[in-house]
């Protein structure tokens, strides 16, 4: 987020069940509030890439608990991203499943790295089965990681 010019940019990594990239996407977004706004932007944005994709089941992870659990909860949110929440609660009805968890920002290194070059670059983009060249070694590193 960069909270001089107000803009925010979503970077976003869907994973199979064998934790391998299957899509990424990039995202800048103008005129926006706060750090908090930016959150709730991006977690709008993977609901809806899943109802695209026609996905029936997700499971949405992000660095912001209090976003997290304000997707979570299913009473009506009256902060300054109560608007962007409602939007997620009206969408989530559509998959079988859905569970939003938190995870720690070291274990988002991929989506934060393409969120931080994008606004340093002002790129957006929309890849299947694959990431951006200046993400692909923390893809590595993310897969070098993961247990058996």
């Amino acid at each position: 987020y960069d909270g001089c010019h107000y803009k925010s940019a979503s970077g976003i990594v869907s994973k199979n069940a064998e934790g391998i990239a299957i899509l990424s996407y990039l995202e800048t977004q103008k005129e926006v509030p706060s750090t908090f706004a930016a959150e709730a932007l991006a977690c709008r944005k993977v609901v809806q890439i899943g109802i695209e994709m026609q996905w029936l089941e997700i499971i949405i992870e992000g660095d912001s608990l209090a976003i997290i659990k304000k997707c979570q909860s299913k009473s009506q949110d009256r902060s300054q991203v109560g608007v962007y929440i409602h939007d997620i609660h009206k969408i989530i009805d559509k998959f079988n499943n859905i569970v939003f968890k938190y995870t720690l920002r070291s274990e988002n290194g991929l989506a934060h790295i393409l969120a931080t070059e994008s606004l340093k670059k002002t790129e957006e983009f929309y890849l299947l089965k694959n990431v951006s060249g200046y993400a692909e070694k923390q893809k590595i590193a993310n897969w070098m990681r993961e247990p058996d």
